[in-house]
């Protein structure tokens, strides 16, 4: 074709540490060309600008392809901290706990979490939000539909009393949604489906939704990372909320025609965080309601599941990863790697000493994640007692993030392997027989970007990383 935006589009990936762009044919569903630069944060003396990476990016691209300078561009970014949702809910192990879960569903950071219900120092328990952890947004959640309204209408008051004035996510019990608007009055707000409607229940769809949207409008203009207006048209979401959905992607895939690869685990170790996506379908007898009409879950398990991990990661967090995996022998090498995050391995000794880091940080990811599954005694008998999202019946292991993809041959089995297998021991519910790979021409976050405008070229390009070894 002659026009360059009808069959090509460009997917960028505004990262904590790296700025990443492909070069995405559209017909095909296949990359093209990629590049990659160091990301370019704005100095405090106002130099700089995100974009200064991605037009490095570009040149790359257009030196590749010329027809990439008119091609369509659809970005997503972590850079400069990411998505940082604070959770206001009722109970701490209920609404709380359900709104930390979609906070973390919908590429967020979870900075804070409050349970209002047991707070009773009214707006003085909301004063953090502007003066500590300063979130980007704040996710308001409380109550089953028909349910208390009181605890909800006063989390409202009182965030509006503390002086906090971001942007907020309306996510509870839908009776007093009206009157929450009109109390958050001039306060930017989007209201959304309660994310639990019934104890049991957990239902992150509307408030995910609500929230790329307060991201897009609010928060990527607001972290001030780019003076040209270009960058807030180009983004479509937070990298992690992008990623997940290439994820459900490749595993659910877009309809009988075009059927996914079955339950998939992603984990994305970067420089400051270790993120595991997973989309397996749940036991219907998770969470069911038992003789006695008592549900087994008051939060119950999502399909969809993320868990961000920001302890654990190759750069910033790679002495607290060293430290919690007990690896005191690695201490000064992560120290040096955390004071220059953009160090990159040149020796193999320097490798091996990655590569025992990312393992560090697979590991511990993976068994938070998925939990544990252990026998105890109950006043009902023996039980199987699980923590976690069950991995063990998973079909595929998704391994990324840039240890992995520009690793020494066999890095994945290296990194991976001790998180793979039957005879794992502690009762982990890790993937047993999953087949590994390596997203290494970093597709499903270009999948993700494509599935709304391009859904059949994101479907193509999400399946190639089934092509791609886990070596």
């Amino acid at each position: 074709m002659a026009d360059g935006r009808a069959d090509l589009a460009v997917c960028v990936d505004f990262g904590s540490t790296f700025t990443k762009a492909s070069l995405v044919d559209l017909t095909e569903g296949r990359i093209v060309a990629s590049a990659s630069h160091p990301t370019t944060l704005p100095a405090p003396d106002g130099t700089g600008d995100v974009l200064d990476g991605y037009d490095a990016c570009l040149a790359e691209l257009v030196a590749a392809e010329p027809r990439a300078s008119a091609a369509e561009v659809l970005a997503c970014s972590s850079a400069g901290g990411g998505l940082r949702i604070a959770v206001v809910g009722n109970e701490e192990l209920v609404t709380a706990e359900a709104g930390r879960r979609v906070a973390l569903s919908s590429g967020g950071k979870v900075v804070d979490v409050i349970a209002a219900a047991s707070r009773a120092d009214g707006s003085a328990a909301y004063r953090s939000l502007s003066h500590t952890t300063r979130p980007d947004v704040v996710l308001l959640t409380g109550g089953t539909d028909g349910g208390n309204t009181e605890v909800l209408l006063r989390a409202a008051r009182d965030l509006v009393s503390s002086g906090w004035r971001g942007p907020l996510v309306v996510a509870g019990n839908v009776d007093a949604r009206d009157e929450v608007s009109a109390i958050l009055g001039e306060v930017p707000h989007v209201l959304a489906d309660n994310v639990v409607p019934r104890i049991g229940v957990l239902a992150p769809d509307s408030a995910r939704a609500a929230i790329r949207e307060i991201f897009l409008s609010h928060v990527i203009g607001g972290k001030r990372l780019s003076a040209r207006a270009d960058f807030t048209a180009m983004v479509r979401g937070a990298t992690p909320d992008i990623v997940l959905t290439g994820v459900e992607l490749l595993a659910r895939g877009l309809d009988d025609a075009h059927p996914g690869v079955g339950d998939v685990v992603v984990v994305d170790v970067g420089g400051a965080t270790t993120d595991v996506h997973s989309v397996v379908e749940v036991d219907p007898e998770d969470g069911a309601v038992d003789a006695h009409g008592l549900a087994r879950e008051v939060v119950a398990t999502t399909p969809v599941t993320r868990t961000v991990e920001g302890d654990l990661g190759m750069r910033w967090s790679a002495a607290t990863t060293v430290a919690e995996a007990g690896l005191t022998e690695l201490a000064d090498a992560a120290a040096h790697r955390q004071a220059d995050p953009s160090y990159v391995p040149g020796s193999d000794d320097e490798c091996e000493v990655d590569e025992a880091i990312a393992r560090a940080a697979v590991g511990l990811a993976l068994r938070r994640h998925a939990g544990r599954s252990r026998v105890v005694v109950s006043p009902e008998g023996r039980v199987v007692e699980r923590t976690g999202k069950d991995l063990r019946e998973v079909d595929l292991l998704v391994g990324s993030g840039g240890v992995l993809r520009n690793g020494r041959p066999g890095v994945a089995g290296r990194v991976l392997s001790g998180s793979v297998g039957t005879d794992l021991e502690g009762g982990w519910q890790l993937p047993r027989r999953a087949r590994v790979v390596v997203d290494t021409d970093y597709v499903l976050a270009a999948a993700g970007l494509l599935a709304g405008p391009h859904p059949e070229a994101a479907y193509r390009l999400a399946l190639r990383v089934i092509d791609t070894p886990g070596g």
